[in-house]
């Protein structure tokens, strides 16, 4: 059955429906960023120093840790989204990259395993270029302030 017939069963949204999953996407990839940020806001200089330095000048942690937190709310409200998209993609994409340095996997054998995986920071640079690319939808800040 092809997706066209499958959307008369859906109810009626005054927008797109592609903007009801932006929507969605933005809220709860939003809040996954905001509850990512707050430990990072009890040391924003020295979060990563966890254990061992990091080599990561406190300068740089501090301007990732507000990137992630603003970028967070911004794609909460859909406000400046492909500029949060973009700030939140270089973020992640530095933390892939310094996943793969430490030779890090992509996954875990176990989700409960111990050790690190970089799976989340591939997911979320995928997520940050979707914002880049599409913008946040009808549903957003950006659409009612730009039209777009």
């Amino acid at each position: 059955m092809p997706i066209q017939n499958l959307t008369q069963f859906l109810p009626s949204f005054p927008g797109n429906l592609e903007s009801v999953g932006l929507l969605c996407l933005r809220l709860v990839w939003g809040i996954v960023l905001l509850f990512y940020a707050r430990p990072m806001l009890k040391n924003p200089l020295g979060w990563m120093d966890m254990g061992k330095p990091s080599g990561i000048p406190g300068l740089l942690q501090g301007m990732a840790v507000m990137t992630i937190l603003g970028g967070g709310l911004a794609m909460i409200l859909g406000f400046l989204t492909p500029l949060a998209g973009l700030g939140l993609a270089v973020a992640m994409a530095v933390a892939l990259l310094l996943h793969l340095k430490e030779g890090v996997p992509l996954m875990k054998e176990r989700p409960d395993a111990p050790g690190k995986s970089y799976e989340a920071s591939l997911v979320y640079l995928a997520i940050a270029l979707l914002f880049v690319f599409l913008g946040a939808g009808r549903f957003s800040l950006d659409f009612l302030l730009w039209g777009h």
